[in-house]
């Protein structure tokens, strides 16, 4: 049976080389390894790791944030807003923006400047010629996200415990409608609670500086996804298999019970904390086609 398995991963390995092979030479390569190459002769280790890491989380995060927050000055979006009747304020805006700060910068700027450490730990390299191509790349990112939701799911579950959940995680849920800058708005406990759930996978599967970055880019584009508040049609994310989505948290802050994982739907689907989810949608559907009804 293992020997099955590693000729289908070999099989599949090689397919995706081949169609790589066959792809057009991307023009952005050259210009990236000059790039990279210039940052390498420049710059020490510990920068890169340190500084480079908190540059690539705070560029990422924000820029993924802007076309949820432009999207509330135009009327034709509105439609695409789950919770209609809770619009964004300044004064939420604000003041998530001021919890952000003290997030990123107190808690987890510390984390980060441990990245160093972890690269020089585990001789995790730095050149361009050691650099996995997109493909793994691709793959390393939805191993670290399959690893992190199983995480986020137990440890978020956990946080709802009634014992718990006043003392940390309903911080999170000052927002019960949520907009993607909110993603990262929770009690400093749970930034590390939760976040920790991030470098699990990157434990396993990093074999270069790269993926780091990569799965920051990834998991942030995640994580503010389904906080934007708008379920916006012809998402590419919903390309990947169980992807939860906009509608799937959107719910869970509305209703602050079930739908716990961060990615996937699965683990609900599993333990049947999606329930509510789903008979709420049953509902909001046959209210919505009465005329379906009639006609049938």
């Amino acid at each position: 049976m293992n020997d099955s398995g590693g000729d289908i991963l070999s099989s599949a390995r090689l397919a995706v080389e081949y169609v790589d092979s066959m792809l057009p030479v991307n023009p952005l390569q050259g210009p990236f390894r000059s790039a990279w190459g210039y940052m390498i002769s420049n710059y020490t280790k510990f920068q890169i790791a340190t500084w480079g890491s908190l540059l690539v989380h705070e560029l990422m995060y924000f820029i993924f944030c802007l076309p949820g927050f432009i999207f509330q000055f135009i009327p034709y979006m509105q439609k695409y807003k789950i919770q209609q009747d809770k619009p964004e304020t300044w004064e939420k805006q604000w003041n998530c923006f001021k919890v952000l700060l003290f997030n990123h910068f107190c808690i987890q700027l510390p984390m980060i400047c441990g990245t160093y450490y972890f690269t020089e730990f585990f001789n995790i390299p730095y050149t361009w010629d050691t650099m996995p191509r997109w493909y793994m790349l691709l793959a390393q990112c939805f191993g670290c996200a399959v690893i992190e939701d199983t995480w986020h799911y137990f440890l978020h579950r956990l946080l709802h415990h009634r014992k718990i959940y006043k003392h940390i995680h309903k911080m999170h849920h000052d927002f019960s409608s949520p907009f993607g800058m909110q993603a990262e708005y929770a009690h400093p406990l749970e930034t590390v609670i939760l976040g920790a759930g991030f470098f699990i996978g990157i434990m396993i599967f990093c074999n270069h500086v790269m993926l780091l970055w990569a799965w920051v880019a990834f998991r942030l584009l995640e994580t503010i996804d389904v906080h934007s508040g708008y379920d916006i049609p012809m998402n590419p994310l919903h390309l990947i298999p169980f992807y939860a989505g906009s509608r799937f948290h959107d719910f869970h802050h509305m209703n602050f019970i079930g739908n716990y994982a961060s990615t996937f739907t699965y683990w609900d689907k599993i333990f049947g904390t999606d329930s509510q989810f789903n008979t709420y949608y049953t509902k909001l559907a046959n209210k919505q086609d009465p005329d379906d009804k009639k006609m049938e």
